[in-house]
């Protein structure tokens, strides 16, 4: 007795398999490309710092001085090299907290139009160019930030990371560190709302079956779960915090000297900044060549917070597998 059978369509299949085989190579050569621009760059810094460490040695990095018209000229950028890190920690310790407390809101607090009103709003932030942060911040949010480091400096004035002996508060460290966490809360904000998001629900109705109150939840549930996207969106801030020039250059006074703790003391800077006002001051060649190995420095460093976000979020998925 003869049966029907439905013929299989191998026609559509060969296009399916056809168009993922398209797919990947596109994404394999666009791989591979990254890989050959970001090669490319580093060997272009790499070649423009050889003179320069020839010709200043190792002082180049370990000192502060910035003589272009003596004989010979001398340059250094380790005030630079620490403002950078210093900002970035300032920016740190006010963004992480922030972020972290809005996205748990948005997440499991706020009602679902309030959340989703709050996302898009955040999403927009990310996406406002850093020169439009810097001019609001310019002539916004320095004087009411002055104010609040006056505060800061009569009620912790006996701390020196917030001592102030010149009453000079603008152009400092900390006005610098609050842009660059205004500018780093959306990314870090953003990262972690779609990390905590993934929660699996199931460990959320255990935790409350158990009569855990939300912190404990989130204590022992949710950030833990959700550490390794955590730790590589604070990096992705990082890294833009790190190399971020214009937003800074509006607010901060540039100095080479190294300034360890006052932090609103006026002056400051980092070598984002360094690259971008004196740029248009450069006499010849070799000091074109000098602020490119600043930026080969300043690269490197961008390289290894990623590199150590990475090996971050791996440990972390390892930990939790």
């Amino acid at each position: 007795m003869a049966t029907d059978t439905p013929m299989r369509d191998l026609s559509g299949s060969k296009k399916a398999h056809r168009g993922d085989r398209i797919f990947n190579r596109t994404i394999t050569g666009a791989a591979f490309t990254s890989l050959l621009v970001l090669a490319g760059i580093t060997i272009f810094l790499g070649a423009q710092t050889i003179p320069v460490l020839q010709d200043q040695g190792l002082s180049f990095l370990t000192t502060t001085v910035w003589d272009t018209t003596g004989v010979p000229p001398e340059y250094g950028i380790a005030g630079m090299l620490y403002g950078s890190l210093l900002l970035a920690v300032i920016a740190l310790v006010i963004a992480v907290p922030v972020s972290l407390f809005l996205a748990v809101f948005m997440v499991f607090m706020a009602p679902a139009k309030l959340s989703k009103i709050l996302t898009n709003l955040i999403d927009l932030m990310a996406a406002i160019p850093s020169v439009i942060i810097g001019l609001w911040a310019f002539y916004v949010l320095v004087p009411p930030a002055e104010e609040w480091q006056q505060l800061l400096n009569h009620y912790l004035g006996w701390i020196p990371l917030f001592a102030n002996d010149s009453g000079n508060f603008s152009g400092t460290p900390f006005m610098a560190g609050l842009v660059l966490a205004i500018m780093m809360i959306p990314i870090v904000t953003s990262i972690t709302a779609e990390v905590l998001k993934r929660t699996p629900p199931e460990l959320i109705n255990a935790a409350e079956s158990l009569g855990c109150s939300m912190w404990t939840m989130l204590r022992y549930v949710a950030l833990p779960f959700g550490r390794g996207g955590i730790v590589g969106g604070i990096m992705l801030g990082l890294g833009r915090a790190l190399g971020e020039t214009i937003a800074v250059f509006f607010v901060l006074k540039i100095v080479f000297d190294i300034n360890f703790f006052n932090i609103l003391e006026s002056g400051g800077g980092s070598v984002a900044t360094l690259i971008v006002s004196k740029f248009g001051e450069t006499n010849g060649e070799f000091e074109v060549q000098v602020l490119l190995a600043a930026g080969f420095f300043l690269f490197l460093g961008t390289l290894f917070v990623n590199a150590l976000a990475n090996l971050i979020v791996r440990r972390t998925e390892r930990l939790r597998s």
